[in-house]
């Protein structure tokens, strides 16, 4: 069993973006996926983008946003709605609502997301 207290997760942050990495290579020894709890203010983007050997699920908990996805498709996505892209697939999301949008995200196999996010701040 590998137990993770909420003092071990880590905030990643761009303007308007917050991705608290849940279990992540650096708090967990798993080799299977990645958890995030991802937190949108009005307004806020995640511009497309893809992962090279990956697949994402996203479970939106909070809100109504726009996937924005390839050949700038788009697709409404709100509160209970579940996503699946494709390793190398295109998305992203454009939180179009007025209050906050949440998701949880897995990603298997696991990615270290550091490298997309300004600057990294413990949460005690």
């Amino acid at each position: 069993m590998e137990f993770i207290r909420k003092e071990k997760f880590v905030d990643f942050k761009n303007p308007g973006v917050v991705s608290r990495q849940l279990i992540n290579p650096d708090n967990s020894s798993s080799k299977r996926v990645t958890i995030t709890e991802v937190y949108l203010e009005s307004g806020a983007v995640q511009p497309r983008h893809t992962h090279e050997s990956s697949e994402q699920i996203w479970y939106a908990l909070q809100g109504c946003g726009t996937l924005l996805l390839a050949d700038h498709g788009e697709k409404t996505f709100t509160a209970g709605d579940v996503v699946r892209f494709s390793d190398k697939e295109i998305h992203g999301l454009y939180n179009h609502g007025k209050e906050e949008f949440i998701y949880l995200s897995v990603t298997a196999p696991p990615i270290h997301f550091g490298h997309a996010y300004e600057m990294t701040e413990n949460n005690t």
